[in-house]
């Protein structure tokens, strides 16, 4: 078994070594590393269970990434998963939690798996100040009303097989609204549903890669559809992604299911991408940033007590002022980036997890503009475009391998 792992990271270093990303000068990819005390007792469980899984061949390793925007766009996320993927195609296991971000209106979707809704849905996100419905792990909601409307999904990552015999519907009706599948043209019903946990499970006969989700809705009836979760009966690694475009710390809090359906997968490591959007005012409350983010984590911690954690830090950003008598729009840069950089380093010691120093390896305070006029950002200086996303999705990969083949090397 210890030279499955042997060769295991071979690849491992390989991929890593071969991986050729492209060189800017004002990123300091000698600092590309997750930072951790070597003695920290969740990473070390983290690794373990990863190293004891490529083993045995045996068990499955659920990471959770979480966010803003940043997590909804999904290029950082899925290069992330890919990579993953492809250094292990023995340990592909399901695609995990997904949403249908695009079956509403103006929503964008990742593009590893394609949404089409031809009936009109209603959107309810956590950035609302008010829910009509409790909203889950996802953070957000389509509500489906008075008429049969159709979910199709469609994998779109050709790379990787990423084929589903398990299907859990997460949602709820006050009519008692039960959902079906769709697939190879024939409908089904779920195989059990949970009304406690607004669940609907459907174990298949065979695996399939597409399907719709069929909510039949008649006159005077809803369903609002909080999350869909894909699984498989084969080891390795699933990687879900969850993001909200403009969410904030405060605003996963809110949601009142979250631990729930956060128990479904049972996540060996979350990582956060969340405090861009708590960071974007002009009075930056640092007390309370760190104050949200250890009610978070005590959340996910009382699913599981050894769960790791990485934080990244915020990406370097711009504010969008206006000025003159025109009122033509300036970009000033938000010094807030340090402060919050502060924050995470003191919440990685105080959770016994991982800092990701994104901002510094970017460049540091105002390196947004240069990875703006290199294509890397985009306009508003907040953002990525694809290429930057995908860059720093493989910048995170070979931290993360990095770590793992430190520690497998020293156990």
């Amino acid at each position: 078994m210890r030279h499955l792992t042997a060769i295991a990271l071979l690849l491992l270093a390989s991929a890593c070594a071969t991986a050729q990303l492209p060189q800017y000068p004002f990123i300091k990819y000698e600092v590309n590393k997750l930072h951790f005390d070597t003695s920290s007792a969740s990473m070390n469980t983290f690794f373990q269970k990863w190293q004891r899984m490529i083993d045995s061949r045996q068990g499955n390793i659920n990471i959770v990434h979480i966010g803003g925007s940043h997590v909804q766009a999904g290029t950082m996320s899925n290069t992330i998963r890919t990579n993953l993927m492809h250094a292990y195609p023995s340990f592909v296991a399901g695609r995990g939690m997904i949403f249908p971000y695009s079956a509403a209106a103006r929503c964008n979707n990742p593009r590893d798996y394609i949404v089409h809704c031809p009936q009109k849905v209603t959107l309810t996100r956590n950035i609302y100040k008010d829910h009509t419905y409790p909203l889950g792990l996802c953070g957000i909601a389509v509500t489906a009303a008075d008429s049969l409307t159709e979910v199709q999904i469609v994998m779109n990552e050709p790379t990787v097989d990423y084929s589903t015999n398990r299907i859990v519907i997460l949602g709820h009706s006050d009519q008692q609204v039960v959902p079906l599948l769709s697939f190879d043209g024939r409908e089904i019903y779920p195989s059990y549903v949970a009304k406690s946990s607004d669940r609907y499970v459907f174990n298949l006969s065979t695996s399939v890669d597409s399907f719709a989700v069929i909510i039949p809705c008649q006159q005077g009836e809803s369903f609002t559809l909080t999350g869909i979760h894909l699984s498989n009966r084969r080891p390795g690694f699933s990687f879900h992604s969850i993001g909200v475009n403009g969410a904030a710390v405060p605003d996963y809090l809110r949601c009142q299911n979250f631990t729930r359906d956060l128990r479904m997968i049972h996540p060996d490591m979350v990582i956060f991408g969340i405090g861009i959007n708590d960071a974007n005012v002009t009075d930056f409350d640092t007390a309370a940033f760190r104050s949200n983010y250890l009610t978070l984590v005590d959340s996910i911690r009382s699913i599981n007590p050894d769960c790791a954690f990485v934080f990244i830090t915020n990406n370097d950003s711009f504010r969008a002022v206006k000025r003159g008598r025109r009122k033509r729009t300036h970009y000033e840069v938000n010094r807030n980036g340090s402060l919050a950089r502060e924050v995470f380093y003191r919440l990685a010691h105080d959770t016994d997890g991982a800092v990701w120093d994104q901002f510094e390896i970017m460049g540091g305070l105002k390196s947004m503009e240069k990875w703006y006029k290199n294509k890397l950002a985009q306009k508003d200086r907040v953002h990525f475009t694809a290429t930057g996303y995908q860059l720093v999705g493989d910048l995170f990969s070979d931290a993360l391998f990095n770590a793992y083949r430190q520690y497998s090397a020293n156990h």
